[in-house]
């Protein structure tokens, strides 16, 4: 343990000034940085010293409603900054939009609907499309020409999967209790692999951009 009673030189009292303010939870008071000291120690010089010799640093001595504090050059503070994005919470609606899709695919607006059984608010698939879990797979050869969706890459790496084969079958889905045991007669769970079979016209040469999406959505 040092001796408190030993009169440091100015370097000295300097440099334990410099230790204090660094280890210190919070900004100190000079006072608070003197009780540490020994007695009669010259905190403002050392304050000063201090201040000259990291002026111009990575980090520098400032003072803050009368307390001293380290803190990073102003001019580095876009270093520190940490952009994270936030999840976004999907609602029941598209989280149902979404489990039809990718048992579905490639499937209509108006598939989609009927699945459900209500109308598909606007939102909800500008959402999807927006978060990368579905993308346009093309148009049906149908009257209309409606455009089919299809899961992305982004949805099998966000819930794991290697491939859509890795999506639970109705077994699965009875044991997990998400399907009811007493089905429907002629109810069948769709192979969500089937969509390579599907003969629909590709979107390649079309206006496929987001606006296009959103556009074809909200009608």
């Amino acid at each position: 343990m040092s001796d408190l009673s030993f009169q440091p030189d100015e370097a000295e009292i300097e440099r334990r000034v410099e230790a204090l303010l660094f280890a210190a939870a919070g900004p100190l008071t000079a006072g608070e940085i003197a009780a540490r000291l020994p007695e009669g120690c010259n905190v403002a010089r050392a304050i000063s010293g201090l201040r000259a010799r990291y002026e111009g640093r990575g980090v520098e001595l400032e003072c803050v409603a009368d307390r001293w504090r380290f803190r990073t050059a102003p001019d580095l503070a876009f270093m520190m900054t940490e952009e994270r994005e936030e999840p976004r919470r999907l609602s029941k609606a598209a989280l149902e939009t979404l489990a039809i899709i990718a048992y579905h695919q490639p499937v209509t607006r108006a598939e989609i609907e009927s699945v459900r059984g209500v109308t598909l608010s606007k939102g909800t698939l500008d959402l999807l499309l927006e978060m990368g879990f579905v993308r346009l797979r093309g148009r049906r050869r149908t009257p209309g020409r409606p455009v089919t969706y299809a899961t992305a890459d982004r949805f099998l790496e966000h819930f794991g999967l290697a491939t859509l084969y890795d999506l639970p079958g109705v077994q699965e889905m009875k044991a997990a209790g998400l399907l009811d045991l007493s089905l429907p007669v002629g109810f069948e769970l769709p192979d969500p692999g089937r969509s390579a079979d599907v003969d629909d016209d590709s979107l390649a040469g079309e206006d496929d951009t987001p606006e296009f999406a959103q556009d074809f959505v909200g009608n």
